[in-house]
């Protein structure tokens, strides 16, 4: 027994058998039919019985109550306006040639430093003897297959050769802290931010018609300033710490926050720790090769005791680093659309983080000043690794290096 559900629509069905008979006029008028017997939501009923528009169906309906013959004429099958396509023959493969991706570099192309909207090609194509619209243009870029594309971030660049088999000693040294019951903390700062009312990026929920009113220009305000937001995020109890300085991004001012992170949360969160994993980037305040970076995280590592391992994630591969995507973009989130008008809204705003995983978030204001230009001469790095301060690991002694405190140099890493 047929089910309801499959049972043909009788409607459809006489429709179909009768539409080859009918010119275009007769057509409606019996949709028209149609829809009239049926009253109400006929039009409807009809033009889905019948696989039309409701306008066409709607007509059908007006031409019944016509009381002098319909005027006008009906068109023969397949009269109108031939197609464009069909009346200039070189007409899509003259818009192909204009949009084909490797017209970019064709030093020859006629767009290739403009932006190829609709217009554009339109007027470019009526120029070589191909009169055109732009509304025209659309239809047969999308017939041809082609859409609005924005950029896709998917080459890397050049990669180095070690990459993976870096993040597997960077995953296995994670894992044996961990197992150990020893921190991990990934570390980097985040983008500085203006301080003032500046137009933030995002929406938030405004009384429509009334957003917040920001200032037209960025210029950075000479009290306020900028902030360099740097994080430390522990990996285990997923909470952060963020430093928020007021002066300079350098290597001192990185390693001061791992200690305001360390005496403030991490002591009290691995009482009987006695060495510490740091993950960060191959640049910046914490870069591989700053040396500043090293003398004062040896500084750190004897004031707490700590032997600190660093293991730096391979060039162009910041945005694997777990603060970027544990931390930082729950605090994008939360400061969406909201100027940055003080330093307070900066602080209050970080603290408000959280996430349904459980991160939590601190914050504290730094207004201490970090000097830009430090050198720090050969001899003191030598004497960081002849005195055993500083050893660098067998594998990519380069990116991976612990931190002794100089009391106990020779402790094993």
């Amino acid at each position: 027994m047929t089910s309801p559900e499959t049972e043909p629509d009788p409607m459809a069905t006489r429709l179909s058998l009768i539409r080859s008979h009918l010119n275009e006029r007769a057509w409606r008028l019996l949709l028209g039919a149609e829809a009239t017997v049926l009253g109400r939501g006929g039009v409807s009923a009809v033009a889905a019985a019948g696989g039309v528009h409701p306008d066409t169906v709607a007509q059908g309906v007006r031409e019944l109550d016509y009381r002098e013959p319909i005027p006008g004429r009906v068109r023969r099958p397949g009269a109108g306006r031939p197609s464009v396509a069909l009346t200039d023959p070189g007409l899509v493969d003259a818009l192909d040639a204009l949009v084909e991706p490797g017209s970019r570099g064709d030093p020859e192309s006629p767009l290739r430093w403009t932006t190829k909207s609709t217009a554009k090609l339109a007027a470019e194509l009526s120029a070589a003897g191909h009169r055109v619209s732009a509304r025209t243009v659309a239809r047969l870029l999308k017939a041809s297959g082609y859409s609005l594309q924005a950029n896709a971030k998917a080459v890397e660049g050049k990669q180095h050769p070690d990459r993976d088999a870096q993040f597997a000693y960077l995953n296995a040294q994670a894992r044996a802290f961990q197992a150990a019951g020893d921190p991990v903390a990934s570390v980097d700062t985040k983008k500085k931010e203006l301080i003032g009312n500046y137009a933030a990026a995002g929406r938030e929920w405004e009384p429509a018609g009334q957003p917040v009113r920001a200032n037209v220009h960025d210029f950075p305000d000479p009290v306020l300033g900028k902030v360099a937001p740097y994080g430390v995020y522990d990996i285990a109890t997923n909470t952060g710490w963020v430093n928020v300085g007021t002066d300079a991004d350098t290597g001192q001012f990185a390693v001061e926050s791992i200690r305001r992170w360390w005496t403030h949360l991490g002591a009290a969160g691995y009482p009987g720790a006695t060495r510490l994993l740091i993950t960060a980037d191959s640049g910046g305040s914490n870069g591989s090769r700053l040396r500043l970076w090293k003398t004062e995280l040896a500084a750190l590592a004897d004031q707490t005791g700590l032997a600190i391992t660093v293991c730096h994630l391979p060039p162009g591969t910041s945005k694997w680093n777990k603060i970027e995507h544990r931390l930082f973009s729950a605090i994008s989130r939360n400061w969406r659309g909201r100027p940055l008008e003080s330093h307070e809204v900066v602080i209050e705003t970080l603290k408000a983080v959280t996430t349904n995983t459980g991160l939590t978030v601190h914050a504290e204001l730094d207004t201490s000043t970090y000097p830009r230009g430090i050198k720090i001469a050969d001899r003191a790095m030598k004497t960081l690794e002849t005195t055993g301060i500083l050893t660098r690991h067998e594998f990519h002694g380069d990116w991976n290096y612990t931190l002794h405190p100089a009391t106990r140099p020779n402790e094993p890493t």
